[in-house]
């Protein structure tokens, strides 16, 4: 099937069915879609964070707008992003970027010590906001391989940051959780959005043409 068809056919699922779970397999697909993603100079300034415990996914629903949805979904992804570029973090994924492409570290000394003038004198705040951003383009290749494998998904933003971050002791990694996704599969019965018509805006007022 098409990526078009298979984006028509998900939504944003109500509810989970807590009896079946996703395969391991396909977490791994839609965990490298986001690792595939395309970020601001290559830097990847964010980790997706696979959640299957059943325990830690009670903690983390207490902060949650749909708790039922993330306690009974298979797994939930969250995305979280650096707390601020630093020197350490832009010359580690160079040299890794180097290595992995067998050219000489400082390959890409000049493009780098421009990235540092321009992020290293921005406040964390700011820093974060253009990480956290890019977190989303993550989100929604993921959502899209989900749709592809037909596992039901919900992108969150409705979530209590703070608690997230203190639960899975993100400061420890330097990160700052920014969204989340449940998969699983649908409950038909109580997922009161499923039998109504998918409705987006009209191309004809979506799209500006020059």
């Amino acid at each position: 099937m098409s990526l078009i068809e298979n984006l028509n056919w998900r939504h944003a699922v109500k509810a989970y069915n807590p009896t079946k779970k996703v395969s391991e397999e396909n977490v791994d697909k839609i965990v490298e879609a986001a690792r595939l993603t395309p970020t601001s100079s290559g830097l990847q300034p964010f980790r997706a964070i696979v959640i299957r415990d059943a325990e830690i996914k009670k903690k983390l629903a207490k902060g949650a707008l749909n708790p039922e949805c993330m306690e009974n979904c298979s797994h939930v992804i969250i995305f979280a992003a650096w707390d601020r570029y630093t020197a350490e973090r832009i010359d580690k994924v160079y040299d890794f970027t180097t290595d992995e492409r067998d050219l000489p570290r400082g390959r890409f000394e000049s493009y780098t010590n421009k990235l540092k003038e321009i992020y290293l004198k921005q406040p964390a705040e700011l820093n974060f906001a253009h990480t956290a951003r890019q977190t989303y383009i993550a989100l929604g290749l993921a959502l899209a391989q989900a749709a592809e494998l037909r596992i039901a998904s919900t992108p969150v933003e409705g979530f209590n940051n703070e608690l997230v971050d203190e639960v899975l002791d993100l400061k420890k990694y330097g990160l700052k959780s920014v969204s989340l996704m449940y998969i699983g599969y649908s409950d038909i019965e109580n997922d009161w959005i499923a039998p109504m018509k998918k409705v987006r805006i009209p191309k004809e007022e979506f799209v500006l043409e020059f």
